[in-house]
């Protein structure tokens, strides 16, 4: 009898779905792709659909009561659950408006309908990445993501092994690759503490790391510190780098000093 491969599923949240759309142009690697697992739900690119999968495969954050409700129920019925994309890893861009109470968001993009305060699309909500609602099995980060990293971590979770997500700066990379550093350049980079595994694909092409991937699991902070004085560079620069793709690192140090 022949072995049944496992299901996958994939499911979108708040995102601009950039990141399934990079599985999506895997073009003639998509065949290896469907050697291996059969995909029974992609709304990107088939209309099919079904609710019975072994991995799902998560891209957005979670916004709103009804989107954990829903997320929940996908964590239910998969063995496997995939963060795909820094929008279901930290929260991404989207992030950034949990600085603000609802009802002054909510006026200030839609500003003079009124009815909308009202609407409970828009009640109590607040960006979370995935694994602050339901457990996550594994992580593919980035905006968006890198194709190539998603196939070796779903080949990783079919021999079940620990997917390989650097951990390590993208400086690494960059040294590598032997980029002119932008801080020479006069810019302003968050590589000496962002994760590496994009190949330094922003530095290398003259623009400057953001951190879309988040931050190394121990980021040497004071080593940063270092740099920006070396280069006259402000606090408040390498701040609003920090609150571009990470706002959800200062949330967590923030709560972490209200407990200490």
């Amino acid at each position: 009898m022949k072995k049944q491969k496992p299901r996958v599923a994939f499911f979108d949240f708040a995102s601009c779905e950039g990141c399934q759309l990079q599985i999506a142009n895997l073009e003639e690697a998509v065949i290896d792709v469907t050697k291996l697992v059969d995909i029974v739900s992609f709304r990107e690119v088939m209309k099919e659909h079904s609710d019975d999968y072994d991995i799902a495969v998560v891209e957005g954050s979670i916004m709103r009561p009804m989107d954990e409700e829903r997320l929940k129920k996908i964590r239910e019925n998969a063995k496997i659950l995939v963060a795909l994309g820094a929008c279901a890893c930290t929260g991404c861009v989207q992030r950034m408006v949990n600085q603000w109470p609802v009802e002054e968001s909510i006026t200030t993009v839609y500003n003079k309908d009124e009815a909308l305060k009202d609407n409970p699309y828009f009640a109590n909500f607040e960006t979370k990445a995935l694994d602050e609602v339901v457990p996550v099995d594994a992580y593919v980060p980035g905006c968006p993501i890198d194709r190539d990293e998603f196939c070796k971590v779903l080949v990783a979770l079919l021999l079940g092994k620990k997917s390989p997500v650097p951990d390590y700066p993208v400086c690494v990379e960059c040294k590598k690759k032997e980029n002119v550093c932008l801080f020479e350049l006069g810019k302003v980079c968050m590589g000496p503490v962002a994760r590496a595994g994009c190949g330094a694909i922003c530095p290398t092409h003259g623009a400057e790391c953001e951190a879309c991937r988040g931050y190394v699991t121990h980021p040497e902070e004071d080593a940063q510190t270092d740099v920006l004085t070396k280069y006259g560079i402000s606090a408040e620069q390498i701040m609003q780098r920090k609150s571009m793709f990470t706002y959800r690192y200062i949330e967590e140090k923030a709560k972490q000093e209200v407990e200490e």
